[in-house]
């Protein structure tokens, strides 16, 4: 089967050669890049064209953006990276492992009863994620993000989000909101069956956390999480993040 990835871009000319430069020998193997570039005024479309299968422009917003990438795709499976996120070198096996069952061997004597195809485990995931910066507390808040992430089965988009075609279109992709648009999917996909947790880890970027000081961003998170789940609207809530 074949697997899609999907970069929702904007003003990323600084990292996206970075991002997409370990992705080239995927491409070789069969493996479809796209980028989903949300009206970037640098470079970021002119330097990602040579490193992509498909370079897009799609309406500026992180889920309409990958809801564009995902329209253009062709793989019965697709991965979910952020620009700044970079994947393990194992990520594309680890998913088809995961979401592909392996065909059955066929019975070798005539009459001998057919064997059941396994099914995958699930029809969605994530990995876990490390936060690449110097701050001490970038690890801590790693971990409790993905032990969060398995008592809950709400994934982030920092994390990697992958599913199959069916489940992306069973979901409704992801709704068109401009904040929290990862946890209403993986509700939305919780429908489906847990989330497939995996142990190899993406690395993404600190940035905004040393950049916002690391223990304010924490509690802004936490107070947008909360708010939202009292009944606070995404868009108070991208306010409020901006």
């Amino acid at each position: 089967m074949k697997l899609s990835v999907v970069i929702p871009a904007l003003n990323e000319a600084a990292r996206i050669e970075s991002t997409l430069q370990p992705l080239q020998a995927w491409r070789t193997q069969g493996m479809e890049l796209i980028v989903a570039d949300g009206g970037s005024e640098d470079a970021t479309m002119a330097l990602a064209r040579p490193l992509a299968d498909r370079v897009i422009s799609a309406p500026r917003g992180r889920a309409r953006q990958m809801n564009a990438g995902a329209a253009v795709a062709s793989g019965e499976l697709l991965l979910f990276v952020h620009a700044d996120t970079v994947l393990p070198e194992a990520a594309p096996r680890a998913i088809l492992e995961a979401l592909v069952p392996v065909e059955p061997h066929a019975p070798r004597l005539l009459g001998q009863a057919s064997i059941e195809k396994p099914r995958p485990r699930s029809s969605w995931g994530r990995f876990d994620v490390t936060i690449t910066g110097h701050h001490p507390m970038l690890r801590v808040v790693a971990w409790s993000m993905n032990l969060r992430s398995r008592l809950s089965g709400i994934a982030t988009g920092d994390q990697a989000m992958f599913m199959t075609r069916a489940a992306f279109d069973a979901a409704g992709g992801f709704p068109d909101q401009p904040l929290m648009e990862d946890i209403v999917m993986s509700r939305r996909l919780k429908q489906l069956g847990a989330p497939l947790c995996l142990r190899e880890t993406v690395a993404t970027s600190g940035r905004r956390w040393e950049q916002r000081g690391v223990w304010r961003t924490i509690w802004l998170m936490w107070r947008l999480r909360l708010a939202y789940f009292f009944g606070a609207t995404p868009e108070y809530l991208a306010a409020r993040y901006r």
